[in-house]
């Protein structure tokens, strides 16, 4: 196929398709005499695999390293579920994060809600976010 048809197909911009195979997750596309670009059938599925990939979270850097193991013969699942477990713990301490952030704005919304604009001094930007007093 040609990358035209193969972009097309795949959902994904012409030089989406060049920058995937630069970093090794399309495989080379063929030169034709004439100098057009060709591309296995394979590509179609890869370009589909990268997607769902990204779509749980991997990296082009891991969806390249999953390739890679499917590339030498070995079945790339145990990597694929110590990736995926790796993600679950980032995006759980992320959680965590993201519930103390909102638990801090909720505090800083109710103090707002207490100060007067007229007692902000002239020498602060904003007494609502700034040093307590």
């Amino acid at each position: 196929m040609r990358i035209g048809e193969v972009a097309r197909r795949a959902g994904v911009s012409v030089k989406t398709l060049h920058y995937y195979e630069r970093v090794g997750i399309v495989t080379p596309a063929t030169r034709e005499p004439n100098g057009s670009r060709t591309y296995e059938p394979d590509a179609l599925d890869r370009l589909a695999f990268t997607r769902a990939a990204q779509a749980v979270g991997l990296t082009l850097g891991e969806i390249r390293e999953i390739i890679q193991f499917r590339e030498r013969g070995e079945p790339p699942c145990t990597h694929v579920l110590a990736l995926i477990d790796q993600h679950d713990a980032a995006l759980a301490d992320r959680i965590t994060e993201l519930e103390t952030l909102r638990a801090d704005l909720k505090a800083l919304s109710a103090h707002g809600q207490t100060l007067d604009p007229a007692d902000c001094s002239p020498t602060s930007i904003c007494h609502v976010i700034g040093p307590a007093d």
